[in-house]
């Protein structure tokens, strides 16, 4: 089997959450030695501890989750708003102070974030959670130009309806009214499977993908083009 990650370090952050489980397992059989983070990145110093704690890094995976909050924009709280922007959204520069300057230093590495396609389509009750993970995509976009000078890749994915525990756990797609709506609203009429997105997250890291900088890319069966 092909392994165009061996000898690539490569750390995923709360890899027992949203594609993390994934992640793992098709980069270690793509060769890289996988170091798996479950340590949560809410804390100001959370970050630099972990990537601390990893060694060299030659690609770091950003796979933040959070529940996401299903409030009319009306009601949304200002406790709402800063706990979704904490969780998927502090950790990015965080994590960056923390990986860049050794990969600039290198003239290597790769940053990838897996983000949400709901920064790409409007979604009723969804405002804190939409507004978190498109910030998240700007500051991809942003920092990818910026890094592509030091040949740093700083790229996203844009993902939804991707079988993951989080956010589509068994329960969920079981339900027929779910079943529906991936009929009426997913031009692919099934989930993307997690196997799926997590090759191409593996792609993305590979040498292969060195042209990409600052790109987001939509993964979600053709639901953005809806």
């Amino acid at each position: 089997m092909p392994q165009p990650l061996k000898g690539q370090r490569i750390l995923i952050t709360q890899a027992d959450a949203f594609m993390g489980p994934a992640l793992c397992a098709v980069f270690a059989e793509q060769g890289a030695e996988v170091i798996a983070s479950t340590q949560p990145l809410l804390e100001p110093d959370a970050a630099a501890h972990v990537v601390a704690q990893a060694g060299r890094i030659d690609a770091l995976v950003a796979n933040l989750a959070f529940e996401a909050p299903t409030t009319p924009a009306d009601a949304v709280t200002d406790d709402e708003w800063r706990a979704t922007f904490a969780a998927l959204v502090d950790p990015l520069p965080r994590l960056a102070r923390a990986v860049l300057p050794a990969m600039m230093a290198r003239r290597s590495g790769k940053f990838l974030v897996m983000g949400s396609a709901a920064a790409l389509r409007g979604m009723k009750r969804c405002a804190s959670y939409s507004a978190a993970r498109g910030a998240q995509l700007a500051w991809v976009q942003a920092v990818g130009v910026e890094m592509a000078p030091h040949n740093v890749q700083v790229n996203a994915i844009a993902q939804n309806f991707v079988d993951n525990p989080t956010y589509f756990p068994p329960e969920v797609q079981a339900n027929p009214r779910f079943q529906e709506r991936l009929k009426r609203e997913v031009p692919l009429g099934r989930l993307v499977g997690a196997r799926e997105d997590a090759q191409f997250a593996a792609y993305l890291c590979s040498p292969a993908a060195d042209c990409f900088v600052g790109q987001v890319f939509p993964v979600c069966g053709g639901w953005v083009a809806r």
